[in-house]
């Protein structure tokens, strides 16, 4: 299997429910290194497993959208604790939908599956992976 990965930053502000994340229930910040991982099992008729220029631009689109805002006031994220893993999963999901759509080139039509890693310091992160 032949993988590719991408980086960004987002930082956002957040805050959650439940005694078990102690005091993040209060609103806080947070900055999450963001890699994103693309995987074939055999590169396309360029040699390549996808553009490497369209999936940098594809994740800052999408980390775009995330970026800078606190997701408690974000429509999508009404009811859910946007903890590392389900941000992850997000950011994930988003990816696939635009690569469905066309926006990393057709080749990448025929990736097999994407991962996306959330680092949320140097000691701790959490990835999420899903096939195509």
């Amino acid at each position: 299997m032949f993988s590719i990965t991408v980086r960004d930053h987002l930082m956002v502000a957040h805050s959650f429910r439940g005694a078990v994340f102690g005091p993040a229930q209060r609103l806080h910040g947070a900055t999450f290194i963001v890699d994103a991982t693309f995987r074939r099992a055999e590169l396309d008729a360029d040699n390549i497993v996808v553009d490497i220029g369209l999936a940098t631009q594809e994740l800052g689109a999408v980390i775009g959208e995330l970026n800078y805002r606190n997701l408690d006031d974000e429509p999508d994220f009404a009811g859910i604790n946007t903890s590392t893993e389900a941000l992850a999963k997000v950011i994930a999901d988003r990816l696939a939908d635009r690569i469905e759509a066309g926006n990393f080139g057709a080749s990448a039509r025929e990736l097999a599956g994407l991962s996306v890693t959330l680092h949320e310091s140097h000691i701790a992160w959490a990835t999420y992976e899903r096939t195509l």
